[in-house]
């Protein structure tokens, strides 16, 4: 009898943990563009269970970085969220309200200030990994004389003094005319106190450069993937001493090695971060400079791409 009671209960145990497992097909990690005012911008959405019933996840808009969704609520083939204000303006939480249809999805968002955009999402692509890379030859991205092949992205306020590449105030970003795949990439750069920057990876992951010395380790701060990925030791130095990045990424999984320490390695990065140019990640993509935050300089990039 004890037997029998014994293996009823494993089975109940076993068939809700089934059960707590069993997905939903909006689970997953899904690419979204919302039109706003004729511009499509990028954003970011992850859904997963959690226990039985409730759907949570996290959501990525066009700048910031990734935030909980605590609920997403599945109603009659629709779903439904809120997220509370981060960087946008004060005002409303927004709402993101959608429906699937196949694996697509589509619908409506509701912004801060009470205006309706349009938006629709695809899954989020898998990106290959190879494991035994053979690297080309490294070259330079910055030719320590000029901006040959970068363009600011608005009025350029980006200069070059003494063989260093500097943006003395907050001004435009700056991309490589060149997009890259799979790459490792070295940089040399430094900041002034309190200034905030960002290394762009395929123009899509923010590699967080600020000034964050004696901080607890964050995905906000230095040396983190915005939003995402938290290094394991804030290695920062002081402002206004010259600091490296050693970069390798090959398909999501991205190591990073601050001042000499690793500090992310072989990490998953999940989807884009906020400010991405596009979240089109099966695609290549270019080297970009945050310099719409704050002054800062770089005195070597070297890149070294894949071989196919």
């Amino acid at each position: 009898m004890k037997s029998r009671l014994f293996c009823g209960v494993l089975s109940l145990l076993f068939s809700c943990i089934a059960f707590a497992q069993e997905s939903h097909p909006l689970e997953g990690k899904w690419n979204l563009i919302i039109t706003e005012d004729g511009k499509e911008v990028p954003s970011w959405l992850e859904v997963r269970h959690s226990g039985t019933n409730t759907l949570v996840g996290q959501f990525c808009y066009k700048f910031g970085s990734a935030r909980p969704v605590a609920e997403v609520k599945v109603d009659e083939g629709k779903f439904n969220f809120s997220i509370p204000n981060q960087w946008e303006p004060a005002g409303l939480d927004m709402q993101l309200i959608g429906v699937q249809e196949g694996n697509q999805l589509k619908g409506t968002l509701i912004y801060t200030d009470g205006k309706t955009y349009s938006w629709v999402g695809s899954p989020a692509p898998k990106l290959p990994y190879n494991e035994n890379p053979t690297w080309g030859k490294s070259k330079k991205l910055f030719n320590g004389k000029n901006l040959d092949g970068w363009k600011a992205m608005g009025e350029n306020q980006w200069i070059v003094e003494d063989g260093i590449l500097k943006s003395p105030e907050s001004g435009a970003n700056l991309v490589t005319d060149e997009k890259f795949t799979d790459f490792k990439i070295h940089v040399e750069f430094k900041y002034p106190e309190g200034s905030n920057s960002g290394l762009y990876l395929r123009g899509r992951y923010e590699v967080q450069i600020a000034d964050n010395k004696g901080l607890a380790p964050s995905d906000i701060y230095f040396g983190g993937i915005y939003g995402h990925l938290t290094p394991n030791e804030n290695v920062a130095k002081s402002a206004g001493e010259w600091q490296e990045f050693d970069i390798t990424l090959i398909g999501r999984r991205v190591t990073i090695v601050a001042n000499g320490k690793t500090i992310i390695s072989n990490q998953n990065i999940p989807g884009m971060t906020g400010g991405a140019l596009d979240n089109d990640e099966a695609a290549p993509g270019p080297i970009l400079i945050q310099g719409d935050h704050g002054p800062v300089e770089f005195k070597s990039i070297e890149i070294r791409p894949i071989l196919k």
